[in-house]
């Protein structure tokens, strides 16, 4: 019993040494591929949807609650946060990676078995005599014979390995890497799905705009025909002026269908999005405000906030993975040292197994080292170190990815109230210049086409301006999540406030 506790003592000595060698390089977060700033034209004051002294903390801190005010789109936001599949398959994939860790760190500690086992056998009584006379026949059949038994009971484990050079640690360190990135993939999920809920929401607005603009045309196009049809009949109009007139009839007629279509489709990609079918009343309509949707948020902020995106955090988790599978690999290069070993009771009968006397252990180091696996090891060690290339390179990319993002917001930003008041402008003058046209045209004074004309160019102008309000309000939504906002309900503020009032 001593020689098996020095045997002990001298395995933990061992696994208590292994614990300082680590063959992982230390791991140095890549520079990030972008500039320190954005550029200056989408940062000036006119581009900045609040106080230029604001930092994205303070987007990512806004619970989307507080961002989107209309409750309409709030409650489509909630349904699809509790029925988008790929939000579900992301929480699903935490889980999955959760596991994956737990069996992987198991390999730290040694697995304790506890075992019984009854051997029985009969030997013939000429196979005995065979054993101890070797001048009779090892064949002669004997009708008797012994039978034996013997019971054993023992506690150990089997083929620990000591993980001198960290080669179990570090795969373990690259598990435990993988489920926190699936954690960042999960929030990253949730903010591009806030942020799809909210676009397709705000783009059937749109389109059921767009719907009553062609309808309204439409209309007006009816009337129109009927004025230029009964002047045809009565000899007043050519027949030039009536083929005119209904020819734009029917244009007016496609333009309304497809409007329809347009809306239909954009419903079925909101139900789509939101995991399952909107109720008709959180449905958007014709009238719905986009900017008063919305709340204004900070946007004056440096380019280094990008790296607390939850995306460009999944990929950094990754990169740390990938060092540490660098560090399994170099460990296969050297000694592997596992143990086995028993502790239990072993006799010939039952009653007695557990007496003092009956008591045995067993321990049985095994070391091997690789001498010549044709290569084998230097190949998966290459191959660990491109793959930190790879997700290098990745990592960089994602970050230029969302640098791009917040860079073409800002640069909508800049302009966008330039381009909706001079659409707006330019609405109320083809309003104006086609009503004095229709005018014109029932005193004689001006040809049918002419007004005609300034129609097309009237509903071409308010097309323009339901698309610049559209861009508009998008262009906030995609600054909010560019920026890490949508990952909570009621926001970080909110959250601090509740927990300080309990």
């Amino acid at each position: 019993m001593n020689t098996a506790f020095r045997w002990a003592f001298a395995g933990a000595l061992v696994a208590g040494l292994s614990a300082c060698i680590n063959l992982a390089p230390q791991y140095q977060r890549p520079a990030a591929p972008v500039p320190a700033s954005w550029p200056d034209a989408a940062s000036s004051p006119s581009a900045a949807t609040g106080s230029a002294s604001g930092n994205a903390a303070t987007a990512a801190d806004i619970g989307w609650r507080t961002f989107f005010v209309d409750p309409r789109l709030q409650d489509t936001i909630a349904l699809a946060l509790a029925n988008n599949r790929d939000l579900r398959i992301a929480i699903l994939n935490i889980e999955k990676a959760r596991a994956e860790y737990g069996i992987q760190r198991s390999a730290l500690f040694p697995e304790v078995d506890l075992g019984a086992q009854q051997d029985a056998g009969r030997t013939p009584t000429s196979v005995r005599q065979a054993q101890t006379d070797e001048s009779q026949s090892a064949t002669t059949a004997g009708r008797s014979g012994t039978t034996s038994h013997i019971y054993s009971a023992n506690l150990g484990f089997t083929s620990y390995e000591l993980d001198l050079w960290g080669h179990v640690r570090n795969l373990s360190q690259a598990a435990l890497e993988t489920y926190l990135s699936s954690k960042e993939t999960r929030r990253s999920t949730q903010i591009s799905l806030v942020s799809e809920v909210a676009s397709d929401w705000l783009t059937l607005a749109s389109d059921k705009r767009l719907l009553v603009i062609a309808q309204e045309t439409l209309a007006s196009q009816q009337r129109t025909f009927d004025l230029v049809a009964q002047e045809h009949t009565l000899g007043a109009s050519s027949g030039l002026d009536y083929e005119t007139a209904r020819a734009s009839l029917q244009s007016a007629r496609d333009a309304a269908a497809q409007a329809t279509t347009t809306v239909a489709q954009a419903r079925n990609a909101l139900d789509l999005v939101a995991g399952a079918p909107v109720p008709d009343a959180d449905l958007p309509d014709a009238s719905v405000d986009p900017v008063a949707s919305i709340t204004r948020i900070p946007a004056g902020v440096p380019s280094s906030v990008l790296q607390q995106r939850p995306d460009v955090l999944a990929a950094e988790h990754t990169l740390k993975a990938d060092n540490a599978d660098i560090g399994a690999a170099r460990a296969n290069f050297f000694p592997t040292i596992s143990l086995t070993a028993a502790l239990g009771f072993e006799s010939p009968a039952l009653a007695s197994l557990f007496t003092g006397g009956n008591r045995q252990w067993s321990f049985e180091p095994a070391a091997s080292l690789p001498i010549f696996d044709a290569g084998a090891n230097r190949a998966t060690l290459e191959a660990a170190k491109v793959t930190l290339r790879i997700d290098v390179a990745t990592y960089e990319k994602t970050i230029q990815q969302a640098f791009e993002e917040v860079a073409n917001a800002l640069a909508t930003r800049a302009t966008i109230n330039e381009q909706l008041d001079a659409l707006t402008q330019t609405v109320d003058a083809d309003q104006h210049a086609y009503d004095l046209s229709m005018a014109l045209y029932r005193e004689g004074s001006d040809s049918l086409l002419d007004a005609l004309t300034e129609q097309r160019l009237l509903y071409a102008a308010q097309q323009s301006l339901v698309s610049a309000q559209l861009s508009a309000q998008t262009s906030l939504v995609t600054l909010y999540a560019a920026l890490g906002g949508g990952i909570d309900e009621n926001g970080i503020a909110a959250q601090r406030t509740k927990a300080a009032v309990r």
